[in-house]
């Protein structure tokens, strides 16, 4: 495995495609960038909230109301700029609790679709619903990256930035078999 210098930690890269390939690695997704204008991240958590400052906060609340109290319901995907992290944009969603599949595979599949609409070419996701939500790692991996997989070629990479070694090496242990 390689050391990757910009978000800190190792990699590992997956072609999908002669265009496209998926990168797996540890670090932190708030300190990760390609070009800063057309890549995104999906915030994980509080995080990304605190390194991009109060204006990301401010900016969910200008997020259209959907039905009271819901800006972004379970599956889909709201865009805002990313403020002071080094990307150019936020891409939200909501994750279910574990037990849900098809709520996440859509978190994902919304995710890059709303990626795709606005000319991201580098993309990097946290292991959404793991960890508070209860997803189990492997669970969640093989669904994360079946649905990378169906973007055949829509993206010049897409990242999965884990934080945690367990979640890391089991987005490895999943990326090898599917891939």
């Amino acid at each position: 495995m390689a050391s990757n210098g910009g978000s800190g930690g190792n990699y590992k890269v997956f072609k999908m495609s002669s265009s496209s390939s998926l990168k797996i690695q540890r670090g932190d997704i708030t300190k990760w960038s390609i070009d800063g204008t057309s890549d995104a991240i999906w915030p994980g958590g509080g995080a990304i909230h605190r390194a991009a400052g109060s204006e990301l906060r401010d900016a969910c609340y200008t997020v259209e109301v959907v039905r009271p109290g819901v800006r972004c319901p379970k599956g889909e995907a709201r865009l805002t700029p990313a403020f002071r992290l080094p990307v150019s944009h936020v891409i939200h969603t909501v994750g279910p609790i574990y037990d849900i599949e098809n709520t996440l595979r859509n978190a994902y599949r919304n995710c890059l679709k709303l990626a795709k609409e606005n000319n991201i070419e580098y993309i990097a996701f946290p292991a959404i619903s793991c960890c508070v939500y209860g997803y189990p790692y492997d669970e969640a991996a093989t669904i994360a990256i079946s649905v990378v997989m169906e973007s055949d070629g829509d993206f010049k990479e897409v990242h999965f930035v884990l934080f945690e070694d367990d979640v890391f090496d089991t987005w490895l242990e999943k990326a090898n078999i599917l891939l």
